[in-house]
């Protein structure tokens, strides 16, 4: 680490800045993704580089996507990695991972992923699925819970089934306060995203099962006959071979499908 280049960069609240700084922990990180120099690496929030300059070290260069102007133009000024990195300073958010896909291969994408926007920026990451190999992404513990939560549980939810749909989810290293800085108050986990392939996953409209998983989750406590009376009947539930006095977590991702593929059949869905 070069300790001049990450002096007097103050977290920053509003972008949920907490850097990583345990080697120990560092080290599984990157073993965990295992990069090589045949991937196309891309790197979400790099931050002070504590995973990008191992990363870089072994794969020999990679593309990191940073919204702080102040960072990535440390990145560019880096002593070590300048040479290494392609940067794009913009909002991982809005940004169209497709022009990053290589016409040999896949990418592979990771990251620390500021807490206040972990979800919104997995659904979008989502939406490239078919152009990833694999994702790597440091998260509050609580969140890779969720994601990777049987049905049955508590923290089975909107998240759990729209992730499940698109990935396999494994949750890898978990991650104390103590390895960042400023120490946030909760715990961390780096969850493992192998997305499935277009022929493994159903063939049903993202925003189809994104309008079930909101109408299901909406109220927790509710039965599937409340949660889903917008849309169908007792009668229809039942037709689907779903008990309807069944509450929403109750319920595995492929009936979510199955559901989701039923009212995109309905002539009456606008959604």
């Amino acid at each position: 680490m070069t300790d001049k280049v990450h002096m007097g960069h103050t977290a920053r609240k509003r972008f949920g800045q907490n850097f990583l700084h345990d080697p120990a922990v560092i080290e599984r990180i990157v073993k965990a993704i295992a990069p090589k120099t045949t991937d196309h690496l891309v790197e979400i929030g790099p931050g002070l580089g504590a995973i990008t300059e191992p990363v870089a070290e072994i794969a020999g260069r990679l593309t990191v996507v940073e919204l702080d102007r102040d960072l990535a133009q440390r990145l560019a000024e880096h002593p070590v990695l300048s040479s290494k990195l392609t940067i794009h300073q913009t909002d991982a958010m809005k940004f169209d991972f497709r022009q990053l896909v290589p016409a040999d291969g896949k990418l592979k994408i990771f990251g620390n992923l500021p807490y206040n926007i972990s979800t919104p920026l997995l659904f979008h990451l989502f939406e490239f699925a078919d152009h990833i190999e694999n994702m790597h992404f440091m998260l509050q513990k609580e969140v890779v819970e969720r994601m990777t939560a049987p049905h049955g549980s508590k923290t089975y939810g909107r998240l759990t089934v729209m992730t499940q749909f698109f990935c396999h989810a494994m949750p890898v290293v978990e991650v104390g306060p103590g390895a960042f800085k400023p120490a946030p108050k909760v715990d961390s986990a780096v969850v493992r995203l192998i997305p499935k392939s277009a022929a493994e996953r159903q063939d049903v409209p993202v925003a189809v099962l994104n309008r079930v998983c909101l109408e299901a989750f909406n109220q927790r406590r509710k039965t599937l006959r409340n949660c889903f009376a917008n849309f169908a009947t007792v009668e229809q539930i039942e037709a689907l071979g779903i008990d309807p006095s069944l509450r929403p977590e109750q319920l595995p991702v492929s009936e979510f499908i199955r559901i989701a593929k039923w009212l995109a059949s309905q002539p009456s869905t606008t959604e």
